[in-house]
């Protein structure tokens, strides 16, 4: 058998080895992430007619008013990743 034929077939049997170990993996090879969801607090009703009763009191534009609506998109987002 020529030196060639040899590295050749050794070569092969490298890659079966490899493939048939690779075939024995228990795990996945991405890490897994841990997902967790911040609580979402509810507020009662009357807390709520309170603070848009204050709402309506701020000027047009005004930072605060943005900022809730930022907290309303978190407040969605929360909800959805806890289900």
């Amino acid at each position: 058998m020529s030196g060639t034929e040899c590295s050749m077939r050794r070569l092969a049997a490298l890659a079966i080895v490899t493939i048939s170990l690779t075939g024995c993996a228990t795990g996945g090879s991405e890490p897994r992430i841990a997902t967790v969801c911040p609580p979402v607090i509810e507020h009662s009703r009357e807390l709520q007619a309170h603070a848009a009763d204050e709402l309506d009191l701020l000027p047009d534009g005004s930072a605060i008013a943005e900022m809730l609506s930022d907290y309303s998109v978190m407040r969605d987002q929360a909800r959805a990743c806890s289900q």
